[in-house]
């Protein structure tokens, strides 16, 4: 009897591999089977059941109306409504909750053709891994017969990405796990071993380094893509499968994955460099090819910055442009409710009181223009003028007090006029109330329009301007952080290179900061690797925040328990005159300027990694729990 298989795509949505039009296979009724010998036979039949895969990540922006996705030391969530969301779980150190917190993207109800609500990680991770070993295994038995050796080689090279991807991900939160070559019985009892994260890696990297020699740079300038010019974007290439064995590498060789033992000896931050060394050559590699012009990648310019994050007026186009190497699907389109709700104060939103909020400890990490961090005494920071001179992206960033948030104001409204502008100083009225304003001093707005408000501004805010709030997954700019890092680390610090790449690690943070218009690294941070370290680890903070980066790079690094890292503050201070509204907000003075502590996490070494759920720790006496839990 033949093996039947869910007809993904029938056609392929019609010729074209386009998204817009893909949902449709998705929900195709029990009629629409075909035998592993047709759904596997050409390259159009084949690259449909590929793409299922392609739907399955979450979009971190769009799940359970706000997305809770940053988990470090950077944010805190007001108090009252967001008590649902998972990162005051996370707060708490009850990391259970995740198994029964729809706010989370971790696991969840998860579907193939489901909306926003279901995506996850866990479950959808090893369905992937499973789909792409099936397909694999059918690649072997040569069910793959109307087909060129360049459709043969598209076909495995993405199979073999998304299953290493996949694993990445599972790999991150969860530790290391049983690495699948093979599709499982289903029939079969499970009782396979959990590998370790260097193990996983291994696998990983082999994985990423094939699909790599066997996909395109550029879909668009392949053969395989003709018909789809144009709509290729998500689609896995040599650059995904590139940057991301380099980054299973640096994983691997961190301080936390390097060995089985690690969260036994939390004192131990040192990096595996043999290879930390291996990631900074693939990685070097790839960012050759990037700055020789040899791909469709570059850092975006900085009068373009807020496109990395959403468009607006676009026709809804998915954020990230140049910069963005590899983006999933996103599910659904932006209400101006969550546009707004998320990050700006209720009564300027129509919200419910929940704000996402930068913690004023890490808004510290954003230092001067000069390049130097706020405790550098050569810096220039004053905690009299406190938000002058400092690191562009932090302007970009955040709302701090006496910005102008509202252009056209009706004197009419008493509220509108109330609200002007950002009374972020103790007791001001955008802090007066903990369930539905400020509790740091600030607002973040790296994702949504300046004036985004409910009074006259509503021009900023709603469905006409076709507003597209997105995250990619990994952006050029993080690869070249993970360079520096990988190339510091194996040898020679901050003067650390590849032999695949001109760039010392240096360079790589400084191409960053150039962009952004911040001086380089000063000279007396790179006479050490710590001290190298230290500033890179501040740029992956400046650069890649509120990203979803911060947790995982402090599990990496060993430093979530630190305490340093388990405290979260406000900055609390008055003005030291009325408000000039006629005055650059920058030259501002304040008195009484000191930090206070909100939060203290109690966070031990168990919480370097996710529990599992106990169904699924007790499977089988070979596959272990995380140790604590």
């Amino acid at each position: 009897m033949k093996r039947k298989l869910i007809y993904s795509v029938l056609g392929l949505c019609a010729l074209a591999f386009s998204f817009s039009s893909c949902t449709d296979f998705l929900e195709r009724d029990s009629q629409s089977v075909l035998s592993s010998e047709d759904a596997f036979k050409d390259f159009r039949n084949f690259q449909g059941y590929v793409e299922v895969m392609m739907r399955l990540p979450p979009d971190v922006m769009k799940h359970y109306w706000c997305g809770s996705f940053n988990w470090g030391d950077d944010e805190i969530i007001t108090i009252g409504n967001g008590d649902m969301y998972f990162g005051n779980d996370v707060d708490r150190g009850n990391y259970r909750a995740y198994l029964n917190n729809s706010s989370c993207f971790l696991q969840r109800s998860w579907s193939i053709g489901g909306n926003r609500f279901n995506k996850d990680i866990w479950g959808s991770g090893w369905y992937a891994i499973r789909h792409a070993n099936i397909g694999l295994e059918a690649l072997e038995n040569g069910l793959m017969t109307d087909a060129s050796q360049e459709e043969r080689d598209v076909i495995k090279g993405q199979l073999l990405f998304w299953r290493a991807w996949n694993y990445m991900n599972l790999c991150t939160y969860w530790g290391g796990l049983p690495y699948m070559l093979k599709p499982l019985d289903p029939g079969a009892q499970f009782n396979l071993t959990r590998n370790t994260w260097q193990e996983c890696a291994e696998y990983m990297y082999k994985d990423f380094i094939e699909a790599a020699e066997l996909l395109p740079i550029n879909w668009d300038n392949a053969s395989v893509g003709t018909n789809t010019r144009g709509n290729n974007d998500l689609r896995a290439n040599k650059i995904w499968a590139m940057a991301y064995a380099g980054k299973a590498l640096l994983y691997g060789a961190s301080p936390l994955m390097k060995s089985e033992d690690s969260i036994n000896n939390l004192s131990d931050k040192s990096y595996d460099t043999a290879m930390a060394k291996r990631a900074a050559e693939v990685l070097g590699e790839m960012l050759t090819m990037v700055e020789n012009g040899q791909t469709q990648y570059a850092l975006v310019p900085w009068d373009q910055y807020r496109t990395l994050f959403y468009t607006q007026q676009s026709n809804w186009l998915m954020p990230g442009g140049t910069e963005a190497i590899m983006r999933s699907q996103t599910f659904g389109a932006d209400s101006e409710w969550r546009q707004s709700n998320c990050y700006q104060i209720a009564d300027m939103s129509n919200g419910d009181g929940l704000i996402f909020l930068p913690t004023a400890n890490y808004v510290n990490m954003f230092g001067m223009e000069n390049g130097l961090p706020l405790t550098d005494p050569e810096s220039g920071f004053s905690k009299e003028q406190p938000w002058k001179g400092r690191d562009p992206r932090f302007y970009n960033n955040f709302i701090y007090d006496g910005l102008k948030m509202i252009n056209s104001v009706n004197t009419d409204d008493e509220a509108c006029v109330k609200y002007e502008y950002a009374n972020l100083y103790t007791n001001g009225n955008y802090r007066d109330d903990p369930r539905g304003k400020s509790r740091t001093g600030y607002l973040m707005y790296k994702f949504i329009p300046f004036n985004a408000n409910y009074f006259w501004d509503k021009g900023h805010i709603g469905w006409s301007l076709n507003t597209h709030l997105h995250l990619t997954w990994l952006r050029l700019a993080d690869a070249y952080l993970m360079y520096a890092e990988a190339a510091a680390v194996s040898g020679n610090g901050a003067a650390g290179k590849a032999t695949t790449c001109s760039l010392t690690a240096k360079d790589a943070v400084d191409k960053i900061r150039e962009r952004a218009g911040v001086a380089p690294v000063a000279d007396k941070y790179t006479t050490s690797l710590e001290a190298f370290m230290g500033e890179l680890r501040r740029e992956r903070a400046v650069e890649l925040a509120y990203e979803g980066h911060r947790f995982n790079d402090l599990r990496r690094w060993k430093l979530l328990t630190e305490p340093e890292y388990m405290v979260k503050t406000s900055q609390e201070f008055d003005r030291a005159q009325p408000l000039d509204t006629s005055a650059d907000t920058k030259e501002n003075r304040v008195v009484n300027f000191r930090e206070e502590v909100l939060l203290t996490r109690n966070l031990d070494s168990k919480h370097y990694w996710m529990p599992f759920s106990t169904a699924d720790a007790t499977m089988s006496v070979e596959f272990k729990q995380n140790p604590g839990w």
